[in-house]
């Protein structure tokens, strides 16, 4: 049977990197893929006009969630599924989208597993998955919060349903785009925080750098996943050492 809705990815953009042409392979059967762009200066735009997505720019940055509402707003489709540039959809996900959508019910969302490679393995463990995220829902009954990072569809919790099948999170095709990602993503945050007042010290920082190493190999049983596991919890620890230091930093200022 054939869905009932019409449906589109969207997904903001800014040079989006080596596995943007997959993940828009990934998505050639949605009946249209919109792309916010926000300065991308490699060849980001030009893959999506070869996909034959519909391309509009920004030229400001007011963070992730309010951009991912500015997307939404380009989107004429019935049904979104969003999508981050380093993130392709499995031939199941695709079959488990396809039959929700036959006869849908807008006040619903559907979230998707998250199956992330980390320096090429996929990771299972260290809290990695299934990393949950609703992506599917009704164009006119849901849209991200205002988070600056790490933003969410705000969906009530009884509203959401499950999809089977994984989306594969390609995180760290480029170290130095990782890296990057990861030292941006950490800036944010403690600009969040400042702004609420929040303080740390030098205890607070070293403390919860020292606790996510010990939570991610440990007790997320990320030495399981071998040297891959243990590089990962340090790479963790480091990034939670980056935003608590950010705060430090910027609660020090004269």
């Amino acid at each position: 049977m054939s869905r009932s809705v019409r449906l589109a990815c969207a997904m903001i953009t800014k040079n989006a990197g080596p596995r943007f042409a997959q993940v828009l392979e990934s998505v050639n059967w949605v009946d249209e893929i919109v792309i916010l762009d926000s300065g991308s200066t490699d060849n980001t735009l030009e893959l999506a006009q070869q996909a034959g997505a519909k391309v509009f720019h920004s030229s400001d940055w007011p963070g992730f969630g309010p951009q991912r509402q500015r997307a939404q707003t380009h989107v004429t489709a019935d049904w979104i599924l969003w999508l981050d540039t380093d993130e392709v959809v499995t031939p199941q996900l695709r079959t488990a989208i396809e039959a929700v959508l036959v006869d849908p019910d807008p006040q619903l969302a559907y979230r998707v597993n998250r199956l992330s490679d980390f320096f090429g393995r996929f990771i299972r463990r260290s809290g990695w998955y299934p990393d949950a995220v609703v992506r599917l829902h009704a164009r006119d009954s849901y849209r991200y919060n205002d988070a600056m990072v790490h933003e969410a569809v705000a969906v009530p919790k009884e509203k959401v349903r499950a999809l089977k099948g994984d989306l594969l999170h390609y995180t760290s095709d480029d170290f130095q785009g990782y890296m990057g990602k990861s030292l941006n993503y950490a800036t944010a945050w403690a600009q969040a925080r400042h702004a609420k007042g929040k303080r740390t010290s030098v205890a607070g920082i070293i403390g919860s750098s020292l606790w996510c190493f010990i939570r991610k190999y440990l007790l997320q049983l990320g030495c399981l996943e071998g040297r891959h596991g243990l590089l990962l919890a340090l790479q963790s620890s480091h990034y939670v050492f980056n935003k608590y230091f950010a705060l430090w930093v910027m609660q020090n200022r004269r």
